[in-house]
């Protein structure tokens, strides 16, 4: 770590501790000041004195995966009074922001880089966001970093008042705002990934120091500290990392014809003309990892455009756009069209999600995980706390689904790991 300016920490510091302590700097200005020594305080990790209903679980039993421990916290996390006590209405988070220190000191925000390895290494997130202010904001914090550019894009549908909270959450960062233009987004449709193009275009437009984006979604959480994910992405020395592979037969019907928006919902129509410049259109996700000139790319490559405005009607062009940019050649940090260089979501390290499908038990030749200990929606388990301990093991940044409704210790507990290994790697 570089030497640094006393007075110019003290200040950076002084944000965030307020009245906690009073930060005396007799040396000259020359001192190599380390950060260590105040983050031994424990005001910024999550301990058992928080006064969170969750904080009665023993979160390092569950994530050794004790069985008995287990058992006690699903029996837990089904009661009425256990469910009613965790929920924050949105008024809370509006009222709340109105004293943006307070608010930021209150929820354990971190407000200054906790290495310079870090700093020197900006990321972008773009978040989507239609509901549940509650995931959103725990989602924020855990990934909160003042080096950090945030977007966030409400759906034009969600409720006034999560419109609400989130416009007033956003008004306490400086690096984090609201997508410049809003969509109603349709579940399969286009517009899922013209929000995602919308905040693309504004990080790009924002800042030109980061070096990454990530896309993220309200019920995305992630796996990995800030600074891990830091030194993943160097890793990949310039490249992507997404699901990109060839399309499956059954999955063709969605470019080969048309499909509009219509009373909110898709419908088919006529046949489409193939894809342009003769592309393989590649089978993948909506999530990606990807460095900045493939964002330029996107933003400005003619071939990119056209293949954009072509996939304007089609059926879930969130899971096919990214993975077949991914292939175009030319493409920062793109790959070969040759089938070697598929990558599979279990080998990306962009998103893990656990498939009903794909689940079985240990030892199973069809298996690809273990079975889902929370439950499903649309196939996609949302993660219980039984899940804990394999995530933990996994390359991937983030995972999804969560849902603070479901099992709001899965999260919890996730947090805490994560907050007390930030601050653990700077000792």
């Amino acid at each position: 770590m570089r030497p640094r300016s006393p007075l110019l920490l003290a200040l950076k510091l002084s944000v965030v501790l307020g009245s906690l302590w009073t930060l005396f700097l007799l040396s000259g200005p020359t001192i190599d000041f380390n950060p260590t020594y105040i983050l031994r305080y424990r005001w910024l990790e999550y301990t058992g004195d928080d006064g969170s209903p969750e904080s009665v679980c023993n979160c390092t039993a569950i994530q050794q995966g004790d069985e008995e421990t287990l058992e006690q916290t699903k029996l837990l996390t089904i009661t009425k009074d256990f469910r009613k006590s965790i929920q924050i209405p949105d008024e809370y988070y509006i009222n709340a922001t109105q004293d943006c220190r307070n608010f930021k000191l209150s929820r354990k925000y971190l407000t200054f880089p906790l290495s310079q390895e870090e700093e020197d290494f900006p990321l972008a997130y773009s978040i989507v966001v239609h509901q549940k202010v509650q995931n959103f904001e725990r989602l924020l914090r855990a990934i909160y970093a003042p080096q950090n550019i945030y977007c966030i894009h409400v759906d034009n549908k969600s409720e006034g008042s999560v419109i609400s909270a989130i416009e007033a959450i956003t008004s306490c960062f400086p690096n984090v705002f609201l997508v410049s233009k809003r969509v109603t987004v349709v579940y399969a449709a286009w517009p899922r990934v013209q929000a995602d193009l919308n905040c693309m275009a504004d990080l790009y437009n924002a800042s030109t120091k980061w070096k990454y984006f990530i896309n993220l979604c309200g019920q995305d959480f992630p796996l990995k500290t800030n600074l891990e994910i830091v030194r993943a992405l160097r890793y990949l020395r310039g490249g992507n990392s997404m699901e990109s592979e060839r399309m499956p037969e059954n999955k063709k019907y969605r470019f080969t014809n048309s499909f509009e928006v219509v009373n909110g919902n898709l419908e088919t129509g006529k046949q489409k003309t193939p894809p342009p410049f003769n592309l393989p259109i590649m089978s993948g996700g909506a999530y990606i990892v990807v460095n900045r000139g493939y964002i330029r790319s996107v933003l400005e490559d003619h071939r990119i455009l056209t293949l954009i405005e072509w996939s304007k009607d089609t059926y879930s062009p969130d899971e096919f756009l990214w993975a077949t940019i991914q292939r175009v050649p030319g493409v920062p940090g793109s790959n070969w069209l040759n089938a070697k260089y598929d990558m599979s979501d279990v080998n990306a390290i962009a998103r893990l999600v656990k498939w009903h499908w794909h689940e079985g038990s240990r030892g199973s030749l069809e298996a690809v995980y273990p079975k889902c200990e929370g439950n499903h929606v649309r196939a996609i388990c949302v993660y219980g706390v039984g899940d804990l301990q394999w995530m933990l093991t996994q390359h991937h940044l983030f995972a999804n689904k969560f849902d603070i409704y479901t099992d709001p210790v899965a999260i919890y507990c996730l947090e805490k790991y994560l907050r007390q290994k930030a601050l653990a790697d700077l000792h």
